[in-house]
């Protein structure tokens, strides 16, 4: 599961590269797969794209919300960081 620190990474990974390329939508090379664990199986990360136009087999970044999605199970959902319950 990602952590918080992971998920910001991604975020901000997907603002430079649309500060760089300028574009409304595009399609990337995921190029954090070797940094981030829980990222490897995800080949394409896919800014600002609709989900309903987006490949399955990608992550989706929503830079108008700064959300991640993930297809799992047949529908979309928000990449949320794992959490620990600690128990005294």
């Amino acid at each position: 599961m990602p952590t918080a620190d992971e998920i910001k990474k991604v975020i901000e990974w997907c603002e430079q590269k649309k500060k760089e390329k300028k574009l409304v939508s595009f399609v990337e090379r995921n190029e954090l797969r070797e940094k981030i664990p829980w990222i490897y199986r995800f080949p394409l990360i896919e800014v600002d794209r609709p989900t309903e136009a987006a490949n399955t087999t990608s992550l989706v970044y929503d830079s108008t919300t700064k959300t991640l999605y993930q297809h799992y199970m047949g529908e979309w959902r928000k990449v949320e960081p794992e959490f620990e319950i600690k128990i005294k």
